[in-house]
């Protein structure tokens, strides 16, 4: 006989209704393809360099269109997520390293996310084509990636003001960086010194043939070999994410940014003081630049070295190209118009608009333009400089260097939030 007889008398006797499990105690119901979706491109795209605004935007937007009630946060090495209601919900937590960016893979899990959402696939199989994307080999083979920051380093010593005898130096630079590039892939101890190496490296040439070079520039070689590792981006993302109020990622971002310049400072430090104990002090001279079409050819190799080391599709070279133009023209117009820190703000905001503009038009990430475009405003390398020059004990010119590389940058992000009035994406990515 079971024991819940006398209790069911009991109520029968008091006309007490007998207890219902109640329909809203119940755990609401979830499609957990559906959540393992929206967390696994959360993952791969974090991996491929989104910001945390960007990411946040479109996770929640995936969670909408599957009528999932979600709330995210993200920071640079980790995606947290809760979906149901604030009384009953159940939290993820995703652990990411930070990435390099990544335009071509970016635009493959967009590509994915597009089809699903449309309905053109199920979850089942988005999640096995972004298992295929995260498991893809590198788009370009070890060697041409070399080359790549090879010819990056030679153009940016064109474009940065130098002339032939930089750009030999910068492309000399840059070679160095990519076989290094090679054995840190190999060796994770390495990889994790390799920013301050580099800077040994682009620096120790630099004095070196500067000396060989006699006439030659020491700092535009010096940067231009570092073009790709400069923390412009990192920078300029750190203070976007902080404009629009993602202050956790924000913070860390910029602090991982002050990190890569004092990595770059010591090891240029380093490399700077061994080659002046071994060949002399370079002259510290100012080069005088090339002609306008020796900077577009430049611009145009550039653009598609960027188009490798960013990993994107080589069909979209024209795109980066158009970008590096925009670029270029807004920093010298806007130059003639506000003066060079402030006039970044007219190269951000075209670049910004473009992007943007590609964005609505071919429904494909506006990152495809905008970060090849960013790269060549390089606050980055104000702020190297900044550095260098406290290393230098030039306590007064490092203050100004920092006030100014934080005022090219803050130059960079309003560029690019107006940019979001005036052409607003329909896409977070």
């Amino acid at each position: 006989m079971s024991t819940n007889q006398p209790e069911g008398k009991i109520r029968r006797v008091l006309g007490v209704p007998r207890r219902r499990r109640s329909s809203e105690s119940a755990q609401p119901k979830i499609d957990n393809k559906a959540v393992e979706f929206v967390l696994r491109v959360g993952r791969a795209l974090h991996q491929y360099g989104t910001p945390a605004h960007r990411l946040e935007e479109v996770l929640s937007g995936m969670a909408s269109r599957f009528g999932l009630e979600a709330h995210f946060f993200s920071t640079p090495t980790s995606i947290m997520a809760a979906f149901g209601p604030l009384g009953d919900q159940r939290s993820f937590l995703v652990r990411v390293e930070p990435g390099e960016v990544n335009l071509g893979q970016m635009a493959d899990v967009d590509e994915i996310v597009t089809r699903v959402l449309a309905g053109e696939l199920s979850t089942a199989k988005g999640l096995a084509l972004i298992e295929e994307v995260e498991r893809a080999p590198e788009r370009y083979p070890p060697w041409l990636m070399t080359v790549c920051y090879v010819l990056s380093s030679g153009a940016a010593g064109i474009i940065f003001g130098g002339a032939l005898r930089e750009m030999w130096i910068s492309a000399v630079a840059g070679l160095g960086i990519g076989l290094l590039s090679l054995v840190a892939v190999k060796f994770a101890t390495v990889n994790r010194i390799f920013v301050a190496l580099s800077a040994f490296i682009a620096s120790f040439v630099s004095g070196a043939l500067a000396v060989a070079f006699d006439g030659a520039s020491v700092f535009i070689p010096m940067v231009a070999g570092l073009i790709v590792l400069l923390p412009g981006l990192t920078l300029t993302t750190a203070l976007t994410e902080l404009a629009t109020r993602n202050l956790a990622a924000g913070a860390a971002r910029l602090t991982l940014a002050l990190m890569i310049l004092l990595e770059m400072a010591f090891g240029v430090a380093v490399g700077l003081r061994l080659a002046e104990m071994l060949f002399g002090a370079p002259p510290q001279l100012t080069s005088l630049g090339m002609s306008f079409g020796v900077e577009a050819v430049a611009l145009i190799v550039a653009s598609v070295a960027f188009t490798v080391l960013l990993r994107a599709r080589f069909s979209d070279v024209g795109w980066i190209l158009g970008a590096a133009a925009l670029a270029y023209g807004g920093t010298r117009q806007g130059a003639l118009w506000l003066g060079p820190e402030v006039g970044v703000f007219i190269a951000a905001l075209v670049v910004g608009v473009g992007s943007n503009a590609f964005a609505r038009f071919f429904e494909r990430p506006a990152s495809i333009v905008m970060v090849p475009g960013i790269l060549l405003l390089v606050p980055g390398s104000v702020g190297f400089r900044s550095v260098s020059r406290l290393l230098e004990h030039d306590v007064v010119g490092g203050m100004e260097t920092a006030f100014l590389m934080t005022l090219v940058a803050a130059s960079l992000v309003a560029g690019l939030l107006v940019a979001n009035l005036m052409m607003p994406p329909r896409k977070a990515l």
